[in-house]
């Protein structure tokens, strides 16, 4: 077993969720938290879209949104939903009618935003064409589209008029006996946002979709996103996630798991401990770790590696990794395998070393996990 043990004072208690699912995806009800992302391509091009949810889908999405603004697009998405590895998000404003394309297209679930699908006739369309093919539907509101009267009764977006724009779609739902839904309410401002959210958890046991909408580049936004998301989840609130960034979407879906990982949510591949590097070093961290990172891509298996350029917190580092190396003197570093030191190992071939003993490492977790009965 890894040593990424989850202690009493470190534990989330999450929120208690109705349990629906995005194709063969659970979403909430206790299910692992599902990591999500969209397409930036052009959804008329088939092969540039499916390369992308591919690619998203190899760097761990368990679900890809992909947008469907036009007839070509919900044409298109009969091919890519064949050809997806992982079930497929339509995403639909403004054209109700898209929406019930994109349900006899095969999508896997409706994202539709309240403030511009329509009134509550087309909504009521959308909602028979999600049912009889088996889709669930996302209420999707966000601060920057809400509906009208209630911009006109609140004076600006904020918190309250985004749970009740929510609700409302919810009673929508609700009124046409559908409950295969789950519910955003996301913002570009972080408090907006979280507070939303809050307010939202407390008035549904609906699945919700956690976000922080148009979050910014690749380190604003992630920075952003890990505040907000991050707050939400600690929270226990959140039963799937979209990282929102100006980026490619398997940078998304990488932010995803490393705030999930970083509060013990969920764990897919190796998790380095580095140290900033400083004086002290032995060896050349920064460039070691970035090393690391990518030949270790390939790892699935949940571990954690620590990578301490000296001796003041290497040991203790290593003590709670599956492997580990400080550096030393002399040109040389110390190993440590699951928590001992091990051997010594030069520098100058520390990385390939390193490299084997992480990949042997997971191969033994796996057989451990392969051997341990399912009741566990």
């Amino acid at each position: 077993m890894s040593l990424n043990h989850i202690r009493p004072w470190r534990n989330i208690y999450r929120r208690e969720s109705r349990q629906i699912h995005v194709g063969n995806v659970p979403v909430g009800g206790g299910a692992p938290i599902s990591v999500q992302t969209m397409t930036n391509t052009d959804t008329r091009d088939v092969a540039a879209t499916v390369a992308q949810v591919q690619a998203a889908a190899e760097a761990g999405a368990d679900i890809v949104r992909v947008s469907t603004p036009d007839e070509d697009s919900a044409k298109a998405l009969k091919e890519i939903v064949a050809e997806s590895p992982v079930p497929i998000v339509a995403d639909i404003h403004f054209h109700y009618k898209r929406g019930i394309e994109a349900a006899e297209a095969g999508a896997a679930c409706l994202r539709i935003n309240p403030g511009n699908i329509g009134n509550a006739d087309r909504v009521k369309e959308v909602i028979s064409a999600a049912r009889d093919h088996g889709c669930s539907i996302r209420i999707g509101v966000n601060a920057g589209s809400l509906e009208k009267h209630l911009l006109d009764k609140y004076g600006e977006p904020c918190p309250d008029a985004m749970v009740e724009s929510g609700l409302d779609h919810i009673r929508i739902l609700q009124d046409h006996d559908f409950h295969e839904f789950k519910i955003s309410v996301k913002a570009s401002d972080v408090f907006m946002a979280a507070a939303a959210y809050q307010q939202l958890a407390e008035a549904t046991d609906a699945p919700i979709h956690l976000g922080i909408t148009e979050a910014g580049g690749l380190t604003s936004g992630t920075i952003k996103s890990a505040i907000g998301m991050g707050n939400l989840l600690w929270m226990g609130i959140g039963d799937t996630i979209r990282v929102s960034l100006s980026a490619d979407p398997v940078e998304e879906v990488k932010v995803g798991y490393e705030i999930l990982k970083s509060l013990g949510l969920r764990h897919r591949g190796v998790n380095i401990i580095s140290c900033p590097s400083c004086a002290r070093q032995g060896f050349d961290v920064i460039k070691t770790v970035e090393t690391l990172e990518k030949r270790l891509e390939h790892i699935k298996t949940p571990m954690s590696l620590s990578i301490i350029g000296c001796v003041v917190n290497g040991p203790g580092e290593a003590l709670m990794t599956d492997v580990g190396f400080t550096g030393g003197g002399a040109g040389n570093g110390m190993v440590y395998l699951a928590g001992k030191a091990s051997h010594k190992m030069s520098n100058d071939q520390m990385v390939e070393h390193i490299v084997e003993e992480v990949e042997k490492r997971a191969a033994e977790i796996d057989k451990e996990e392969a051997a341990r009965p399912a009741a566990e």
